[in-house]
This record gives structure tokens, sequence and C-alpha cells, in this order.
């Protein structure tokens, strides 16, 4: 039987709180953090074993290519020049079940297939105690291979960049706007640190398609769950963060006191609306933010060697450098999700070209955060995963890209009990097809859940019946 959320109060709960003043309400949110409410938990928030308390999640936007990063496939190179139906893959590709099967797409049907075979743009080496094929533009993540769970079977169904909002939330937009997986953490598991957002968004901003506002909003499970978007500008960290130059912090507590109290008169006559909730816990966190975030994102204390290995004061890596030292600052502090963005990935031509320049932003820092992760225990704690929307096609576009994939593509994830130096799934001999152990997103996300303690199958709230392909399945064999 589906129970009341332990974050989700009730009325007579509402009304007990604002009864007490400010106060009252600080206080109610903080217990609700702590998961002492008035309430009955969920299944989802009895403790469970967990091997993880927080997740670093890099979303590459637009779509890497498999074939050039964790998926080497040599027959590309010794077809290449030939269409799918002049190779000896005409069957495997055409005549798969897989093949077309899943996908819906605005124009009513799929994209047109690039049926010219591409060569490989880049080299492969094996990497590692584990001898894992990391191609040569991934050198210092190639590097970690023995920390590693590349997953080669990914799957989805939409062939545009909605895709985003799919791999995040597991619906396809026509399905409508879902909970992302961050979102599902932060309602599942609640606040370690009361004066920082349980949920993170760098990169990336709300205008970015669906990689912005769709893939880390709350949805259906309210405002108060979607992800904040942060800067690493320590003068300004989150939007409308500071109280300003001119206002003291007594009279930004005095302001917050009474927007605190007026909009808990208007909460008596709407006690279920969301957005009304939301503003009532954010102002009492506001205040305590203000004072918090800029000295996490502020690196200041951090040495030069650090920065250095993050790749900041360097062009190309700085500001996913910043972004992954700052997750790093943040998942100490007990940060539950933060989620990094990287765009323009989209190599509909000159392949080459883009997928040196953004890996050579990407690859050094976030080798850097595996590193430092696992010099401070915190990889045993801290699930690292690197994913993207779809992978790029085998055939050619325009004569040097690769179109959309996804039929069958890559990610990897690391810490918190991820079996590390692993290889799983795998894609058909040119890379079209997922083909074994085949696994669609919410694999990935009742993996996370798992690892976190939760038991994906009870996170549902009433009113929002989830569907079987919602919840997934943990993916064992990627499991310490």
């Amino acid at each position: 039987m589906t129970q009341t959320p332990r974050h989700q109060r009730t009325r007579r709960t509402s009304l007990a709180d604002i009864g007490m003043g400010v106060t009252g309400m600080a206080l109610g949110t903080l217990l609700a953090g702590d998961g002492i409410t008035r309430t009955m938990a969920t299944e989802a928030t009895v403790p469970k074993p967990a091997r993880a308390r927080s997740v670093i999640w890099y979303f590459m936007l637009g779509g890497t290519s498999h074939l050039e990063s964790f998926d080497y496939k040599p027959a590309i190179n010794r077809y290449a020049g030939l269409t799918v139906d002049e190779s000896p893959y005409r069957s495997t590709v055409l005549d798969s079940p897989f093949y077309r099967k899943n996908v819906r797409d605005f124009a009513g049907t799929p994209r047109a297939l690039m049926a010219q075979l591409y060569p490989l743009q880049t080299g492969f080496q094996r990497r590692g105690q584990s001898g894992m094929h990391v191609s040569d533009w991934w050198p210092h993540v190639g590097g970690c291979a023995d920390d590693l769970a590349v997953i080669r079977s990914m799957w989805t169904t939409d062939n545009d960049h909605a895709a985003q909002l799919q791999f995040h939330t597991g619906r396809h937009i026509f399905d409508g706007f879902h909970p992302s997986i961050g979102s599902w953490v932060h309602y599942g598991l609640g606040s370690l640190n009361s004066n920082l957002p349980e949920f993170v968004v760098m990169g990336g901003g709300p205008g970015d398609c669906c990689g912005g506002v769709g893939a880390h909003s709350g949805s259906y499970l309210g405002p108060e769950y979607s992800g904040i978007p942060m800067s690493t500008d320590p003068a300004s960290p989150l939007a409308f963060g500071t109280p300003g130059p001119t206002v003291s912090k007594v009279e930004r507590r005095r302001q917050l006191q009474l927007l605190q109290q007026l909009n808990s008169y208007a909460a008596v006559d709407y006690p279920d609306d969301p957005a009304m909730r939301a503003r009532i816990q954010s102002y009492e966190l506001a205040f305590r933010m203000q004072m918090s975030v800029p000295e996490v994102v502020s690196l200041d204390s951090e040495t030069r060697q650090t920065q250095q290995q993050y790749g900041i004061g360097n062009s190309a890596t700085d500001r996913i450098g910043r972004y992954s030292l700052t997750a790093r600052r943040l998942v100490e502090r007990g940060v539950r999700f933060v989620q990094i963005y990287d765009d323009g990935w989209d190599a509909h031509t000159q392949l080459k070209q883009n997928h040196t320049t953004r890996c050579a932003a990407v690859d050094q820092p976030i080798a850097a955060l595996l590193r430092d992760l696992k010099q401070r225990g915190l990889l045993d704690e801290t699930i690292v995963v690197w994913a993207t929307e779809f992978g790029r096609t085998p055939g050619a576009e325009r004569s040097d890209g690769r179109d959309h994939h996804p039929y069958g593509f890559s990610v990897w994830m690391a810490g918190g009990g991820i079996r590390g130096g692993t290889v799983h799934g795998a894609t058909d001999e040119i890379g079209f097809h997922a083909v074994e152990d085949r696994h669609y997103v919410t694999d990935l996300h009742a993996t996370l859940l798992h690892q976190l303690g939760l038991d994906h199958r009870s996170l549902e709230i009433p009113g929002h019946k989830r569907l079987e392909i919602d919840f997934g399945s943990p993916i064992s064999a990627i499991l310490t």
C-alpha cells in the first residue's frame, strides 16, 4: 500500500507549523529533512543498507559518440566507405527486431539511416589492469579505467534531443514531464546539510532545451524537489541568492521573516498549493544558503596543486574543472545530488574537431574528480555517473559527422559500491544495436537508487501511478 510521503505535509501539519510562526516552519522543515515528521514514512524511506550517500552526475548534452569513446568497433574501419547493405552486417542492422521498433519521433517516422560506414576518428588503447578499451580522446579518464563500470548497451526511444529529458526521467517527451532522477533522490533521502540545497545543477542553464528545466525538474513531486542552478562565481553563486551589498544580515533576516509570515497567511487558504509550499520552505533555506554557498564555490582554500589537477587556470578545462572541484566540495558537505552539464556534443559535421575539443575540456577534470574522491576516501560513498542522451551513428552524415543514435550507446559509473574495471553489455560488431544485456535508462536509475539504500519500486505518490518502465531494475552485474 502506498503511504503518505514523508516530505508531503498535511493541512493539519502545515497549520500547526504556521501557528508556531517562522521558527515552527523552520523546525518543521529541518525535522522533515532528517526524516522526523508527524506523517508516516514511505517504504522507500525505511533505512536499508546503503553503499553510497551522494551522486555526481555528468551529462554530455548533444550526444557523445560511443564509437570514439568507450565502445571500440574495429569492423567499422575494415568496411569504411561501404554501405550497410554492402557490408556483412545488413541483417545485423536492418533485420534486427530492435531496428526502429521502439523509436518515437516528432515527424512520425524515424530519422533516415546513415548507411555509409564512417571510420573511427581516433585510436583506442587498453587501459588499466582490466585492459578496458578506451579511446585516445579520453587519456585521463582512461587512466581511471579500473574504477569504471562501462555499460555499452544503453538504449532509449527518442532520437531527437528531447532524449535528454528521457534519460533523466525515463519517459519520452510525448508522455509529458515527470520527476528527474535527481529529484527522486532528493525526495527519497532528504538532506544531510540543512544549509545547502539537496540537488544542485551546474552547467547548461534553463534555456538549454530539455537539458535545462525538464532534466532536473521535480515535476509532480513539487518545485521544492527541482535542481537548484548554481554558478561557481562566489560573488553570485545563486540567482537572487545574495541580499546585495547594502543589506546587512540582520536586515535580510527580518525581510525573510516578514515574507515567511505573509506566505503563512496564504498557506492557510491554499494548504495544498505546491508552489506555496515550496516558497515557504525556501525562505528559511535561502538565508542559510546565503551564508554557506559562497564559501563552497570559493576555491581559494584549495591548494594550487589541487586546482591545477582539475585544470583550473587552463582556458580549455577551467569551466568543467571548477564545476568538478565544486562538486567534490558539495558532496563533502552532504549535498545528495550534483548534476554537471557540458554542451556542444552534437557532431553532425566535423566530428573529429568537435569531439577533440569537447573531450579536451572534460577529460582531465572528470579524471581529477575521480582521483581526488578516491584519495580522500569519498569515492566509496559517492557514485559518479558519466552519461549522454544517445550515441552517434556508425554511418556518416554529411561526410564527416555522425547522426543521433538511440539504439545502443555507452555510459559509465564509478564509486559507491560499483564494480570497477568492468565492461557490461555490448553492441553488435559495428556498434549499431545494443544486443547483449540491453538496458533502458531507468535500469541506471534503479541502480543508483539501490546503492543509495532506496527501494526504487516504493518511490510512488498518490495520484501519479508509475508504469513498469519507470522503475527499471538494478544492474547487479556491475555491483560489488
